[in-house]
């Protein structure tokens, strides 16, 4: 099956000149029909230019954008409207008209459209109560929360049945609890009725808690791509790396290495936790065990991505050397180790 979104070396410059600014600069991607698309990158570094791409807000300047079978670098402004018609957004700041009812933002699009009266109202009615917000039918924007503007953003983004639904840092403006219903909300929409969801952030949580693949971007190039679970749990690039240690904060800071080295006298090592590695407790405790080694976890974390276990474990090793140095080859066959020695011996051991 064809991608329902293929970027084919695509780049996106402003300006011109010596203030030339290249936002998006040859990236290649393929999102699939069906799936939930993370696209992660600190401020700047193209993101929320490369889904404007996608709905053509923004026009390309180089290379093909396929969009359900469309390219869209080559169409005019007629047959982009109806590739438009399949295509929901939800924004970072809501977007809502202020002078209409919650009823009256979710029917805009689809007076725009041309629905009849009648009809209109059923399809707001229908997807008020798909988003938990049939109550508020009547009420202004002024009058909700941010959790509950952001429901009205996604009725409103599914009004004419869209088959891609972007998302543009839709949780950056809610609190955690919030974020998390929204997100359960968009995993419904994708699981229910099918729809392609694409996800722009810069929340690693976000990609966590709801992203199938994700892409990584730096300086608007995509540096990393793959299942979420591949690319987070061995990332390759040094901006992955980033967004794994400032989320999870699994490992040891210098500082509080040092403070780990002089509290506890025995080897410090860290021990990589993933599906299928040394990656459960029983697992260490077991090869603990084998080799006679005694082991404290003194730091660490572990949580879940894409329903798998992924973090770190810091434990103080006592044993003879030997022991010691055979048990971390045993681990090192099954997932990564960081042998950083002990306060006499400080370091990262090869």
């Amino acid at each position: 099956m064809a991608p329902v979104i293929s970027f084919q070396d695509v780049s996106k410059v402003f300006g011109s000149g010596a203030g030339a600014v290249r936002a998006v600069d040859g990236v290649t991607l393929d999102i699939e029909a069906g799936e939930i698309f993370g696209v992660i990158g600190y401020s700047g570094a193209g993101k929320s230019t490369l889904v404007r791409l996608v709905n053509a807000l923004e026009t390309v300047t180089s290379g093909r954008l396929l969009v359900d079978g469309q390219d869209v670098t080559a169409l005019g402004e007629g047959r982009l409207r109806r590739v438009r018609a399949g295509i929901g957004m939800v924004f970072q700041q809501f977007n809502l008209l202020n002078s209409r009812t919650v009823a009256g933002n979710v029917a805009y699009p689809l007076k725009v459209a041309g629905w009849p009266r009648e009809r209109r109202a059923a399809r707001v009615a229908e997807l008020l109560d798909y988003v938990g917000i049939a109550d508020k039918a009547k009420a202004y924007p002024r009058q909700l929360s941010g959790g509950q503007k952001q429901r009205v953003g996604i009725a409103r983004a599914l009004a004419t049945s869209p088959r891609i639904l972007l998302a543009d840092e839709a949780t950056s403006a809610l609190d955690p609890d919030t974020t998390q219903d929204v997100l359960a909300l968009l995993r419904r929409v994708n699981r229910e009725l099918g729809v392609t969801v694409v996800v722009i952030t810069h929340e690693m949580d976000v990609i966590r808690s709801i992203a199938h693949r994700v892409a990584v971007m730096e300086a608007g190039k995509v540096v990393e791509h793959g299942p979420v679970y591949d690319v987070f749990a061995a990332p390759r690039e040094r901006a992955t790396r980033r967004f794994v240690a400032t989320t999870l904060k699994d490992r040891p800071t210098p500082e509080a290495l040092d403070r780990l080295r002089h509290r506890h006298p025995g080897r410090i090592v860290t021990v990589a936790i993933r599906e299928n590695g040394a990656g459960s407790g029983v697992d260490v405790t077991a090869a603990l065990r084998a080799h006679g080694v005694d082991g404290t976890i003194v730091f660490g974390g572990i949580t879940e991505l894409d329903e798998r276990p992924f973090g770190s474990l810091t434990l103080e090793l006592t044993g003879s050397d030997a022991a010691i140095s055979a048990l971390i080859a045993d681990l090192r066959g099954r997932t990564d180790v960081d042998d950083l020695g002990t306060a006499a011996v400080a370091g990262v051991r090869a």
